[in-house]
């Protein structure tokens, strides 16, 4: 084998122990949103599991249900994706920009 395949193959271990590395640290992530001038507030992890929930008494009104459920559906995705962000900016760290189908 020659030296510069073996730094290559060097070089895709270590992007590889790397990565997975942040796969694991990513369950270790987490994001917080709030909706409604803070009526909801979420806190997410990595894994896509919601850690918190928390609904202010004023934002509960029995006459109108939708609102909550739009006020926790937006916190909610605004945290997922919040946390996204960030194992992106990670993820592209380690592999130099470069997008890897499937990883994050």
């Amino acid at each position: 084998m020659s030296k510069g395949l073996a730094n290559i193959m060097k070089q895709a271990q270590m992007i590889q122990q790397k990565m997975a590395r942040l796969q694991e640290d990513a369950t270790l992530k987490t994001a917080e949103a709030t909706s409604g001038g803070g009526a909801v507030t979420v806190k997410v992890n990595g894994k896509n599991e919601i850690l918190s929930l928390e609904i202010k008494k004023e934002a509960v009104d029995p006459n109108d249900v939708e609102m909550l459920q739009d006020l926790i559906i937006t916190a909610v995705n605004e945290a997922l994706k919040n946390v996204h962000v960030e194992i992106q900016a990670e993820m592209s760290k380690i592999t130099g920009g470069m997008s890897i189908p499937g990883l994050f």
